[in-house]
């Protein structure tokens, strides 16, 4: 066969390929269908840009939500406006064929004009270490870019696996996690931190409550006299001084005020794993000055 038709062959069968319809299903259970591998994606919530990126999905990305930082690249991609305030406007004119949002981080009602005008939207909510894992693929899919996918997602799940078979058998720790200082709030047991909390053999002592980021009073920690208080933040001294008033509480007695940097936990992405090692490491040193 001559090889001028064998190239045109080869090019033809990798357009029809290119334009194959993919589907998957979001983090809603909406059904997602595109008549061919998107090339233009709109992230509206970071977590979704570092998934995208992770995906192999970051080149095509043309528009992402403020706070998209990660990676690097991320920051030089045109903002659309905040989670919870998008400009609609800007958003239709960067034509997507795919829009990734956080469903209960982005308004409703933005989301819901956003479909009616005929944009894809994929709803990204992982609630799990397993849901991150399967974003990684089923984002991939859509984007055309499955092998990335595929592979970032058997390196978390690797990941996970060693972090589960290491910490699942450790003692468990009473943990206080602080998310604000004033109003003093918290995250309860539906939380990834909490997940992550559990992985490590921690125990989230507000799990049991019913709002996922409850306001609660100080005197509700004392009681509860945590072993461990974690936050997210870049100055362990704002944002843990203030419980060194109380040297009676355990986790102030034993110098257990740990700080996480705050994305690596609260943005359910690829990241996660590596604030839980953290974490997991952290709630060792706990565990080692237990008296004997």
């Amino acid at each position: 066969m001559p090889r001028l038709l064998i190239a045109l062959l080869l090019a033809t069968s990798g357009a029809l390929a290119e334009a194959a319809p993919v589907s998957a299903t979001d983090d809603a259970g909406h059904p997602i269908r595109l008549d061919a591998p998107a090339r233009r994606i709109i992230s509206l919530a970071p977590h979704v840009t570092e998934l995208l990126f992770a995906a192999g999905a970051g080149a095509r990305l043309v528009g992402v939500s403020d706070y998209s930082d990660f990676p690097p690249a991320a920051k030089a991609i045109a903002s659309v406006g905040g989670a919870a305030a998008l400009d609609i406007e800007r958003i239709v004119m960067l034509k997507p064929d795919l829009v990734v949002a956080w469903g209960s981080g982005n308004s409703a009602s933005q989301l819901a004009r956003l479909r009616a005008l005929g944009i894809t939207v994929f709803d990204s909510e992982p609630r799990d270490f397993a849901a991150i894992a399967s974003s990684l693929e089923r984002l991939a899919t859509l984007a055309g870019s499955e092998a990335t996918g595929r592979a970032a997602a058997i390196d978390f799940r690797a990941r996970l696996q060693t972090l589960t078979t290491t910490y699942q058998q450790r003692a468990s720790v009473p943990v206080f996690y602080q998310i604000w200082r004033a109003p003093l709030m918290t995250l309860n047991g539906q939380s990834m931190v909490s997940t992550a909390i559990r992985l490590c053999g921690g125990n989230n002592i507000f799990a049991q409550l019913p709002q996922l980021a409850p306001v609660i009073g100080t005197e509700a920690v004392l009681q509860a006299n945590p072993e461990v208080i974690l936050t997210g933040g870049d100055d362990e001294a704002a944002a843990l001084a203030d419980w060194r008033r109380f040297p009676s509480l355990l986790a102030v007695q034993r110098n257990n005020l740990f700080v996480i940097n705050a994305d690596w936990l609260a943005r359910s992405g690829p990241r996660l794993l590596e604030g839980t090692e953290l974490l997991c490491r952290q709630l060792d040193t706990a565990r080692r000055k237990r008296p004997s």
